[in-house]
């Protein structure tokens, strides 16, 4: 066979050292964040607007302005309550006589299972009803809760005392009483009422 060269031919130029290797292209992309904004204030708006903001746990109460101006009581209308430094209760009705007879001495109380129902009771008694006085008188170290704890107990009181005082009628069916006449006062100790309580203890 005449001829020279390679069998097979074809075969693939080997690349020189100079030879430059053809880089792939990068695909670039950019991320749009402006929907993402968008939604992130959209879901902040929604949960403000349906979420119970948390409200501070104050009660807030108005005193009457300080009055000292003499007013005369029918003694058998008042119900008075004396609340000692130590959180100790006691009541009275009408003038308080620890000398004379007869005796009207202060009987303590249980603030949390009696209070309500000793309101209840002494405000609906036929000889003062829609009448009654209420007189808390407090010593000066007490606390103060205790003495919100008496304000909400004559208040629940104050739905059964309304109710039953507002729906009485008279012969002819008009209202006995149009409307609930509620009076309460807080007053400083007198002298014999501190002595009083001091002896209790």
């Amino acid at each position: 066979m005449a001829g020279g060269g390679t069998l097979g031919g074809g075969g693939k130029a080997k690349r020189g050292k100079h030879s430059k290797r053809k880089k792939k292209k990068r695909v670039g992309f950019v991320l749009d964040m402006t929907p993402l904004v968008d939604i992130t204030f959209l879901l902040l708006t929604f949960f403000m607007f349906t979420t119970t903001m948390m409200q501070p746990q104050v009660m807030e109460m108005k005193l009457p302005p300080e009055l000292y101006e003499e007013t005369q009581v029918d003694a058998s209308k008042l119900f008075t309550l004396l609340l000692r430094g130590d959180g100790e209760l006691f009541w009275y009705k009408g003038k308080m006589e620890l000398k004379q007879e007869p005796l009207n001495a202060p009987v303590k109380v249980s603030l949390d299972t009696n209070l309500r129902k000793l309101a209840e009771e002494e405000n609906l008694q036929p000889k003062v009803r829609n009448q009654l006085i209420t007189v808390l008188r407090i010593e000066d170290d007490a606390q103060f809760d205790k003495v919100v704890g008496i304000l909400d107990y004559l208040n629940q009181a104050e739905i059964k005392i309304s109710e039953v005082i507002l729906s009485e009628k008279n012969a002819d069916g008009t209202a006995k009483f149009p409307k609930r006449d509620r009076r309460f006062t807080i007053a400083p100790l007198e002298e014999d009422e501190k002595e009083y309580l001091r002896s209790q203890k």
